[in-house]
């Protein structure tokens, strides 16, 4: 259980800053709603790799 809170926390700071590189990056040479559509996925991806390395490192600690 302490894993998952410690994990989640980790996870959302990164997605923020994932996020906003993006914005950054992009801001002002896309269009708003493209802009949005890129975080969007960029996030989305991020939060997959995310998932699977968590997933991943609980399983080797618990030795299945």
């Amino acid at each position: 259980m302490k894993e998952i809170i410690i994990y989640s926390i980790a996870a959302i700071a990164v997605i923020t800053v994932f996020g906003y590189s993006i914005h950054m990056f992009i801001g002002g040479f896309v269009e708003p709603q493209t802009e949005t559509l890129i975080i969007t996925a960029g996030c989305i991806f991020a939060a997959t790799v995310i998932g699977f390395l968590t997933w991943d490192i609980i399983k080797k600690r618990r030795g299945s």
